[in-house]
């Protein structure tokens, strides 16, 4: 179940991905649908915290969160515009297997490596096999 709904999360990436890539193209701006995208993200969840949060994490938990772990918004805004800016000249389904090749090499790292305090997940050579064929496979996808 949890396959199939890692699955279903990518794919609606995809969708969401070509859906405000078209928007930006329409808008001329693809800054504006990135912005546009993230203010209903924030607003569908902040009504999904204030409907199912039984309770928010007090003033002392989060004055003691790592300031570098606040910035991930900044990096989805950073990767989402890139999408939505790319996706018009590239095509959605070139654009994907190449951020999809990104996400995975860069995700493979991080666990090698536990960073973020990630499950160390040791790269063997199974693995790095898999990590070349994932590059050729893409390499022939947008050949």
């Amino acid at each position: 179940m949890l396959a199939f709904l890692a699955v279903l999360a990518g794919g609606f990436i995809a969708i969401q991905a070509g859906i405000n890539s078209q928007l930006g193209a329409l808008l001329k701006n693809p800054l504006l649908a990135t912005a546009v995208a993230f203010l209903l993200s924030a607003t569908v969840s902040s009504i999904s915290v204030i409907l199912y949060s039984k309770k928010l994490p007090s003033w002392q938990t989060v004055t003691h969160i790592p300031a570098y772990l606040w910035f991930g918004g900044f990096i989805s805004a950073l990767g989402v515009g890139l999408f939505y800016f790319l996706i018009p000249k590239m095509g959605v389904g070139p654009m994907m297997s190449l951020a999809l090749a990104g996400q995975l090499v860069v995700a493979i790292l991080l666990s090698h490596w536990g960073v973020f305090g990630l499950p160390i997940v040791t790269i063997t050579p199974i693995k790095l096999l898999g990590i070349l064929s994932l590059v050729g496979g893409i390499t022939l996808i947008n050949w």
